[in-house]
């Protein structure tokens, strides 16, 4: 069971450090889109170096940025209000973050399921984006996997709670 906990909590941590690179290139590509649009206003359109595809890449990267971010934070995530937690005991608050954490699991679990089915509808139809012509289910298929990695994680990570609250 260790080394199932240990490996999710891996692919988490790459995942995590993936969404800081893509955090990085939506902001660079935001950038160059000023950058290349504020040349094309002052020169009247003589330099254009305007390209397709810039809102698609920070649309895509934000929803990979926020959905690559998730597994590795539900274990350090929570906000805990000590007014309502104060005079519980440590197994309570215990047993309580696990179950919170279980509800991370069944997002992750629903939204793995719907992305599942979008995936396999938008392979049928062929659909791409707009400008970029990227197969839509090569997008909703990385992000069926990070939900599920959510799932996954979530439910680990409820697991080692309610373990860490018998103690």
């Amino acid at each position: 069971m260790r080394a199932i906990m240990d490996g999710a909590k891996r692919i988490a941590f790459y995942m995590h450090w993936t969404s800081g690179v893509l955090l990085i290139v939506m902001m660079v590509t935001i950038l160059i889109d000023v950058i290349s649009r504020a040349v094309f206003g002052a020169t009247k359109g003589s330099v254009d170096f305007t390209f397709n595809g810039g809102v698609e890449i920070v649309s895509y990267s934000l929803l990979f940025c926020i959905m690559f971010a998730l597994p590795y934070s539900v274990r350090r995530g929570q906000v805990i209000v000590d007014l309502f937690t104060g005079a519980m005991s440590e197994r309570l608050k215990g047993i309580l973050a696990g179950i919170y954490t279980l509800g991370f699991a069944l997002l992750g679990f629903g939204m793995a399921t719907e992305f599942y089915k979008a995936t396999g509808r938008l392979y049928q139809s062929g659909e791409t984006t707009q400008d970029l012509l990227i197969p839509m289910f090569y997008i909703f298929a990385v992000a069926t996997f990070a939900a599920a990695v959510l799932a996954v994680r979530g439910v680990l990570v409820a697991i080692q709670q309610f373990i860490d609250s018998g103690r």
